[in-house]
Order: structure tokens, then C-alpha cells, then sequence
């Protein structure tokens, strides 16, 4: 198999994770609705198939960033987020 190919699945295997993580923040009722909103906004992302799978983490991760500062995140989701924000970094093309 071509490391192409390998790299893609390794890809497409790591955004799957980190989408299992945010799926569990976004389906918590205890996390506030405006951090839950983000969070799937940042799952939408990174099912657009349009861009590549390194541009569509990245957009994720910008927009992750910016709610993990957020003071009124409950700590089991911002331990979560962190995670599916390290899956999303390496992902790499």
C-alpha cells in the first residue's frame, strides 16, 4: 500500500477520534449551550469535504481555541476538548 494511503487512513482514523470527543461535549447538557454550539460548528467543519483533511483540523482547531478559554466551561469538557484538539494537530498531509 502506498504511504499516501497510509496516511490517509492514519488521517481520516484521528479526525474520527477527535470527532467521538467533541461528539461527547456537544451531547453533554452540562456543558453551557453557547460552548456546545461552537463545538458542533467545529464537527460541521470538519465533515466539509471540500477542503483538504489538514486545512479543515486546522479551521477546527482555530475555532476550538478560542472556547477552551472560556471560564465557564465545565473541567471534564475542557480536558475533552484539549484531547481532541491534540488528535486534530498532528494531523498533517
Amino acid at each position: 500500500m502506498s504511504t499516501k494511503i497510509k496516511k490517509q487512513q492514519v488521517n481520516d482514523g484521528k479526525l474520527a477520534k477527535a470527532s467521538v470527543s467533541l461528539q461527547q461535549i456537544a451531547d453533554s447538557n452540562i456543558t453551557p449551550r453557547n460552548i456546545r454550539k461552537i463545538v458542533k460548528d467545529s464537527m460541521v467543519m470538519l465533515q466539509d469535504s471540500k477542503l483538504s483533511i489538514a486545512v479543515r483540523a486546522a479551521n477546527a482547531i482555530s475555532m476550538l481555541d478560542e472556547v477552551a478559554q472560556d471560564p465557564n466551561m465545565p473541567s471534564f469538557a475542557r480536558v475533552t476538548l484539549w484531547s481532541a484538539v491534540s488528535e486534530l494537530e498532528s494531523i498533517r498531509e
